[in-house]
């Protein structure tokens, strides 16, 4: 099984959401946490089930919640690239790619 990497700033942006939602109601920050790990165990068992995003790209949807998971699956892991909130500032992780 794969594993699964994050780029530093898509962890980042992972743990920031996640103690923004928490700051929002109790226990929302742990089930995003919750559900970007199943989603992130689900790409480990299926790394193609991401819809194609660009070149070498894919996205999976993060069910509940506006994010996606935008991640490069390599021959001996799964990348995520960015935690991406999915109606703010497109295209803002494309430095990442360098």
């Amino acid at each position: 099984m794969k594993q699964v990497e994050f780029h530093e700033e898509a962890r980042a942006e992972f743990l920031a959401a996640a103690v923004y939602y928490e700051s929002q109601a109790r226990d929302l920050g742990h089930d995003f946490i919750t559900l970007v790990e199943r989603t992130c165990t689900r790409l480990q068992g299926f790394p193609d089930i991401g819809r194609p995003f660009g070149g070498r790209l894919r996205r999976i949807i993060v069910p509940r919640f506006p994010y996606g998971l935008l991640y490069r699956a390599d021959s001996d892991r799964i990348f995520i690239v960015a935690v991406m909130h999915l109606h703010r500032r497109p295209g803002y992780w494309r430095e990442r790619l360098r």
